[in-house]
């Protein structure tokens, strides 16, 4: 991909060709095109814990008194109680008692770590360990556009944002809705976003949970893009499973569970927390009740089949107490999701938070410390699975392209703290130390020679130049830069190659789905 920038070097006066030449220079730096994909997360850096052993145990006590006494409503799902009688629970109408220990007995099944194949080898990534996988904003009716409205999404913006996380070095994973595209019937509009993810980028992708049907369109596509056989012994789609909180999952939940669990595809079940309105005001009331939601979830994942991949999910935030609104970077949500971290670790299960959550309506000041805090804690908690990583804006209801790309910058931040200290010879830098000596300065020396491209993290976003420079170059501000660079990986956008046949299958299939039923859009 090159740059435009780069290409007028060739032309003008020796002082027009070195002038021409630094401004490329800068625009290969603020996102003349993408940068090499990096590998998901390998953790090389402790876990921030914050409750003890007692804390622990504590709530866990507290999430068996809440399933014994209290129980879960599994909602309009007959299969789901009669499963659940079988294997011993109390279920009393449609909600379900259990007794002490069972759910923690069947999710001895779940598998703490595993692999999430994508159709390109280099881009499956591990769920689970050490690994975290970062992955894009999901579910957004609006968007947030390169001119600056605010307007219903596109099928167009859809996949225009699965273009640019497929492009973006520090996002491991395509995602699932990024936005809703509401120009495409409801009932349809399920199966274009799955052919964006699997014909547009070749990382991994989310499944559809919005029926049980639609679950089913996801594994039969997955099928035609993997293979059969491929599909039915590994794990290809992992799709979001959202508890009704407080303590309720309902049929649709349910049925698109039960259609992944047993093709052997994860399920992340989620708790859907904004606290003070769906749990408990305090931290330790909220992981109570999360703990609950997820041992019920996740061990009916296990009655479905045995073995099958689940996630410890948790969304939390706070609320306002004076208006009712959603709050984000607050410090109650981030306790929220280290308690949850612990938790998951000694259920031996992959764990899933955070993001780059925030409540502005812009990409200004407020969107960036909200979201740096919410993904700062989410860094350091050990999610293994981050979802809305890139591009939340207003509490989740837009997707921005400008913040997508601010995001991901500071994803790769994110993904050089997590390599920790290097300790090898290079990283003790005696040679340099030697070198220099007592008075001079490391510039010209060796070992700076050696590291300067990778020495330190080079932001794409922001400007690190003179006033004067910044002045000469238009005053432009952050969004305005990340805008730049959205547009230039777009323009440069070159779709990974896909089997012709497949592709035509994957249309085929499209096609005739669309073809057999009439629109729906509600």
């Amino acid at each position: 991909m090159t740059d435009s920038v780069t290409t007028a070097e060739d032309t003008g006066s020796r002082r027009g060709r070195g002038e021409r030449g630094a401004s490329a220079r800068r625009a290969a730096r603020a996102g003349g095109g993408p940068g090499a994909q990096l590998t998901y997360i390998r953790r090389q850096v402790p876990y921030y814990e914050v409750l003890s052993e007692e804390g622990l145990a504590l709530i866990e006590a507290n999430a068996d008194t809440v399933l014994e006494e209290i129980g879960i409503e599994f909602r309009d799902d007959a299969e789901a109680l009669a499963m659940w009688r079988e294997a011993g629970a109390d279920v009393r109408g449609q909600r379900v008692h259990f007794p002490k220990g069972l759910p923690r007995a069947l999710l001895k099944t779940a598998p703490s770590v595993f692999t999430q194949h994508a159709r390109n080898p280099a881009r499956s990534v591990q769920i689970g360990g050490g690994a975290t996988v970062f992955a894009p904003v999901y579910g957004p009716p609006f968007v947030r556009d390169l001119d600056g409205n605010r307007r219903y999404a596109t099928l167009e913006d859809f996949r225009n944002f699965v273009k640019l996380a497929y492009l973006a070095p520090s996002i491991h994973h395509s995602g699932g809705t990024v936005c809703e595209p509401v120009d495409v019937p409801v009932n349809k509009r399920h199966l274009d976003m799955l052919l964006a993810h699997m014909t547009l980028s070749d990382k991994p992708f989310m499944g559809s949970v919005t029926a049980p049907e639609r679950a089913e369109d996801t594994v039969a596509m997955a099928k035609l893009l993997f293979g059969e056989d491929f599909v039915d012994q590994n794990t290809v789609t992992i799709s979001l499973i959202n508890a009704n909180s407080p303590m309720v999952f309902d049929d649709t939940m349910l049925g698109a569970a039960k259609v992944y669990a047993r093709a052997n595809q994860a399920c992340i079940v989620t708790p859907f927390i904004l606290a003070g309105a769906m749990s408990p005001v305090t931290v330790a009331g909220t992981l109570t009740q999360v703990l609950a939601e997820v041992l019920a979830g996740a061990a009916f994942t296990q009655l479905v089949r045995p073995g099958a991949p689940v996630l410890f999910g948790t969304f939390a935030s706070s609320i306002s107490m004076q208006s009712g609104a959603p709050t984000f970077g607050t410090p109650e949500p981030s306790l929220v999701s280290y308690g949850a971290a612990q938790l998951a670790r000694r259920l031996g299960l992959p764990f899933r938070t955070g993001g780059s959550l925030c409540a502005a309506k812009i990409p200004d000041a407020q969107a960036a410390y909200e979201s740096a805090n919410t993904l700062n804690s989410t860094l350091l908690c050990g999610a293994n699975f981050v979802l809305h990583a890139a591009g939340w804006l207003e509490g989740g209801l837009s997707a921005c392209y400008e913040k997508f790309i601010m995001d991901a910058d500071q994803l790769g931040v994110a993904q050089k703290l997590a390599q920790g200290v290097d300790l090898s010879e290079n990283g003790q830098a005696l040679d340099a130390i030697r070198e220099v000596g007592p008075g001079s300065h490391y510039l010209g020396c060796a070992h700076t020679q050696a590291n300067f491209q990778t020495a330190f993290y080079r932001s794409i976003v922001a400007d690190n130049n003179s006033f004067e420079q910044w002045q000469a170059e238009g005053e432009k501000t952050a969004p305005q830069r990340a805008g730049e660079i959205a547009r230039r990986w777009l323009d440069n956008y070159e779709a990974p190659s896909l089997d012709p046949g497949i592709r035509d299958s994957l249309d085929d299939f499209v096609a005739r789905k669309k073809a057999s039923m009439p629109d729906a859009f509600t």
